[in-house]
């Protein structure tokens, strides 16, 4: 049997995942969105983590998910929200249709060259892709053990320099806010087992894994009390650039030159054209 890729392998870790894995605060979701009601598209929105943020929020939320697994839980769990099962490079939705896209987690398994511009397509003018992840802080010494033990965070990057490279973005805002997530000596299991790479090891080293993680909490944790989990959620904004309209020939036709405004003859009887920016 093939082992699964990294962002292939949640759909089988996806009831761990639910149970597992932080929710997002309501702070960092206002901040990615707004404090009044819009029209938000999640991608890779999970089991629905960040998505009831969202709907507390009052937004009118359209979820997509490319696994079925993680998908089938998230309407489980947010049975009123429309759902649709997709990947951020190929978005079931019109043009200019949202305020807000949102990405919790998943933006580092996007294929860049492809999802921007769908992300484009699918905003409003002066639309926003807000983009989160949950981190340890692992500032604190015990927090940097258990990294250690299950995994650092690699995947987690400023994603500035993507979003400038593509050109489709102006400024990249960030922010950030502290929480805290509850763990007991089950639910640390869920959060080890749904971490992509874990998710791709054996059975047996697997289980290794947890054995270890277990040594870990009977170490540092509280019995039914629980651990208190530190977390920052680092979150991105950035507002869509105007789109660029073609140009129009003297006759009529579009061109690919990317400037805007009118196409006006100057009366002679050359082929030269002036460009109108009134």
């Amino acid at each position: 049997m093939s082992t699964p890729e990294p962002a292939r392998s949640f759909g089988g870790v996806a009831d761990a995942y639910d149970r597992g894995r932080p929710t997002y605060p309501s702070e960092a979701a206002t901040w990615l969105t707004s404090d009044q009601p819009l029209t938000v598209l999640e991608i890779g929105a999970g089991t629905g983590k960040l998505t009831g943020q969202l709907l507390a929020l009052g937004h009118d939320v359209h979820a997509t998910e490319p696994d079925a697994q993680m998908l089938a839980i998230l309407e489980k769990n947010h049975p009123a929200v429309r759902a649709s099962r997709a990947p951020a490079e190929e978005i079931p939705a019109g043009d200019a249709t949202y305020d807000v896209v949102v990405s919790a987690q998943a933006f580092h398994w996007f294929d860049h060259d492809r999802a921007l511009p769908e992300i484009v397509r699918v905003l409003k003018p002066r639309g926003r892709l807000s983009l989160v992840w949950n981190q340890r802080d692992e500032r604190i010494p015990w927090v940097k053990r258990l990294g250690r033990i299950i995994g650092t965070q690699q995947h987690l990057a400023d994603p500035s320099e993507v979003l400038a490279r593509s050109k489709l973005f102006g400024e990249v805002e960030q922010e950030s806010f502290r929480f805290w997530q509850t763990v007991d000596r089950e639910s640390i299991q869920d959060l080890v087992r749904s971490r992509s790479n874990i998710a791709v090891l054996s059975p047996e080293e697997q289980e290794a894994k947890m054995a270890e993680v277990l040594a870990f909490y009977d170490d540092y944790g509280r019995g039914m009390d629980g651990m208190q989990l530190p977390y920052t959620a680092s979150c991105f904004r950035a507002e869509v650039l105007d789109r660029v309209a073609p140009t129009l020939t003297s006759s009529g036709a579009a061109d690919d030159t990317g400037t805007t405004g009118n196409v006006v003859s100057d009366g002679s009887s050359t082929d030269m054209l002036l460009i109108d920016f009134r």
